[in-house]
Parts: structure tokens; sequence; C-alpha cells
């Protein structure tokens, strides 16, 4: 399989350095959003298959991967808006058309706000395991008080750098992130070392936790089933049929809404479908690009 060998590049959004990388040289525009805590190279093995029919972007969001990480403030604030801005920006100033948005997890909540908030820069929209936000405020307003009260507890405490820092440190290790992703992955063999590394890197950047801490607070804001209903472009979704933390049942619930044209499921497969089964996702990527 082809693992991009893209360089990294630069662009300059709002004053902050944003980290993207692009490829191909023709066809439509593409633009690649990730998960919370990954980055472009969560799309290495995308990349270079689109590229072959399409011109491809996977954009680092503010506060993530190789893109600075400031600490959050009234100019910026780690939610859905201001990612949906970011991605809009970066269509008009670097892509320079209307592009076709796709997300993993919580990037596909960022690429469906952008495409409501700007809706001339989008084409359309594919979401791959969207999440489904159960920490949300309102969600968790529906659970049992037992099943609530640990993460509402964790997310206190997070108000404090004393234990950001402490919990952050626990987490931000090798063997604590594969132990992670082997929970998300069905594919055992896909947990690799480089993936690891990948994760793991960004981890170590001034920002870092300020914005772990931050993103982990944040129970408000835009739920799927709240943005569905308002895009102006067909949604194609894609589920792997094993994620733990997005139960398909709940994800199945969205292809009755009218924007949504298809909805795909991945037999055998966890939360980041397009790097554990790329030879799934990218034939029917590309077919929804193309207009197969």
């Amino acid at each position: 399989m082809l693992i991009t060998s893209s360089i990294p590049q630069t662009w300059i959004w709002k004053g902050y350095p944003i980290c993207y990388v692009r490829e191909g040289n023709n066809g439509p525009a593409v633009v690649l959003v990730h998960g919370f805590g990954a980055s472009w190279g969560h799309w290495r093995k995308n990349i270079p298959e689109l590229a072959k029919h399409c011109r491809v972007f996977a954009l680092d969001l503010i506060g993530f991967g190789g893109s600075v990480k400031p600490k959050p403030s009234p100019e910026i604030a780690y939610t859905f808006e201001s990612w949906g801005e970011q991605i809009a920006d970066f269509c008009r100033e670097v892509v320079q058309e209307p592009a076709f948005l796709v997300g993993n997890s919580i990037g596909c909540i960022a690429v469906m706000q952008s495409a409501i908030d700007h809706p001339d820069t989008v084409q359309e929209v594919a979401l791959l395991n969207c999440s489904l936000r159960l920490l949300h405020d309102r969600k968790r307003s529906e659970m049992p008080w037992y099943r609530n009260y640990g993460s509402s507890f964790v997310q206190e405490l997070l108000k404090y750098s004393w234990f950001n820092q402490f919990f952050f440190k626990l987490l931000a290790t090798p063997k604590t992130v594969k132990k992670v992703l082997l929970q998300a992955y069905k594919r055992e063999e896909a947990v690799t070392d480089e993936l690891v590394e990948i994760l793991l890197k960004p981890a170590q950047d001034q920002g870092a936790v300020d914005v772990f801490a931050a993103f982990t607070r944040y129970s408000q804001g835009p739920l799927p089933e709240d943005l569905l209903p308002k895009l102006s472009c067909p949604a194609l979704i894609l589920w792997g049929t094993d994620d733990p933390w997005e139960p398909i049942e709940l994800g199945e619930e969205f292809k009755h809404y009218s924007t949504v044209k298809q909805f795909i499921r991945l037999e055998g497969v966890g939360h980041c479908p397009q790097d554990e089964a790329p030879e799934l996702v990218n034939p029917i990527l590309l077919d929804w690009i193309l207009g197969g």
C-alpha cells in the first residue's frame, strides 16, 4: 500500500501557523479532517490513492497535530464553530474553490459546522464514524446518574492546572496510547508503532495539555442530529460496525435524515476506518467524489 511522502506545509490563519499537506495536481478538491488527538498523518494511507484523481489536502485543526496550540482565549476557543471557520478559510485561501470535506470522529462535526456556516466553500461532506458526543450535557442528562458521575467528576478536576498536567502525563505514553488504539481498532495489526508515534508526538508540544483539557471539558456545542438537518449539501456516512465508542446502532439513526444520501456499513472495522481499512474506504470515497 502506498504511504504518503507529502511534506508538511504551513498556512497562517489569524496569525497562527497551521500545518497541512497537499498531494495531487488535477481533479476535484478534497479536504481531510482528523479526529480528536489526531493529525493529517491519520490519512497517510488515503492521500496517495485519492491524489491519483483529486487534489487532496489534509489539514491539522488548530490545537492538534503540527498546528500551533495556543491557550484558549476569547480569540481562540476550541469549539466546532472555530474549527468550522478554520476549514472554510482554508478552502478559500489555500484550496481556492469549494471542496469535498471528509471527517473522522469529531472531524465530522467540524466539517458539518463548516458546511452550515460557510456553504459557499463546500461541495458535499463525508462522515466516517461521526462522533455522537455522548459526553454532551444534553446526552448526559438522559443517562443514569451512576454512568454520568465519573465523567462529570473528571471534567470538574480538569479545571485545575495541576490535575491537567498529572492526568495528561498518565495518558501521553506509548503504552497508554497503544492500549487506547487497541480498544478503538478492531484489526490489531493496524495498531503499529508508526501510528502510536503519529498520535503521541504532538502531545509533547507546548500548549498540548491546555488544548486537551479545554476540549475534554467542552460539553456544549452542536450534536450531529442538530447539524444534519441544517446541511445545504448531501452527506455520505461510513461507519465501522465494531466501533466501541460510537455504536453503529445509534449512528444508523442518521440515515433517516433527508440530507444523508447513503449510509454504508463497514463490517469488522472500528472507530478510524480510513486508517484501519483503507482498502474499503478509498474506493468508496473516490466513487463519491468522482460521481460514480
